[in-house]
């Protein structure tokens, strides 16, 4: 019998494989929808949040709230932004996808009205909006799938600050190591090949080959089998038909 694999440890859900909470400062999302007059609050603070990529930006409202939210490319530390319906299309302003025109530029959707943001979140992210049909807007998100949304779900104009973040090199495995383990992620990372027999289903053997076993894993599969490529429709290059005629 085989010893216990990474995923098998990992799915579990051990503290060890968990992304830490320590540096969090507190859940990004919009305030609670009241009414969708305009409202207007002001960037207290342009903070680094331990594990997330983009800044956050710390606004305080007129009426109270105090919220966290991904800040946006030209957001600085005393801007100005406005919540409603009526706001206009500058960056950083959020407002409903029905108040935004097709082609604009936007981040941290709601996927259901009053779900606070949930897509498009990460640093030099934006997505597109395409148009509007029967209540639903439709809006490309940055992998390019469209998808339909509530035409009340709300969003914020501008694209995601922080793009570019992954073009600076490491330099060092030590720095590395830290930003892997602020969110969770095991580093290094060991090849399935280049282990033994007992430690992977892709081990063993007199060469580095996965041959012996299919890369393709069906979803259903036990945490022991669970590797390769996961419920992949596809793998390989398409290969056409010599005869089209059959």
């Amino acid at each position: 019998m085989g010893l216990r694999i990474f995923s098998q440890r990992a799915g579990k859900g051990n503290i060890q494989y968990r992304a830490p909470s320590k540096g969090k400062l507190a859940p990004t999302h919009y305030p609670a929808i009241t009414d969708m007059k305009l409202q207007k609050g002001k960037v207290m603070r342009i903070l680094h949040e331990r594990g997330r990529g983009a800044p956050l930006a710390q606004i305080q409202f007129e009426d109270g709230p105090l919220i966290y939210i991904p800040a946006v490319v030209g957001l600085t530390l005393g801007s100005m932004i406005e919540m409603g319906e009526e706001a206009e299309l500058i960056p950083g302003n959020i407002l409903p996808l029905k108040n935004i025109g097709e082609g604009n530029r936007i981040c941290n959707i709601e996927m259901i009205c009053g779900d606070g943001g949930k897509l498009v979140k990460s640093s030099g992210n934006s997505a597109t909006l395409l148009g509007y049909s029967h209540n639903r807007t439709m809006v490309r998100l940055p992998s390019g799938k469209s998808s339909q949304f509530g035409t009340e779900c709300r969003a914020t104009i501008g694209e995601i600050a922080g793009g570019g973040k992954g073009e600076r090199p490491f330099l060092k495995a030590g720095t590395k190591h830290h930003s892997m383990k602020a969110k969770g992620r095991p580093y290094p990372r060991v090849r399935g090949v280049a282990q033994s027999a007992a430690r992977h289903p892709f081990g063993g053997g007199r060469h580095q080959h996965s041959f012996a076993e299919s890369r393709t894993t069906s979803r259903n599969a036990p945490p022991g089998r669970k590797v390769g490529s996961i419920a992949a429709r596809q793998t390989g290059p398409r290969r056409q038909r010599r005869n089209r005629g059959r």
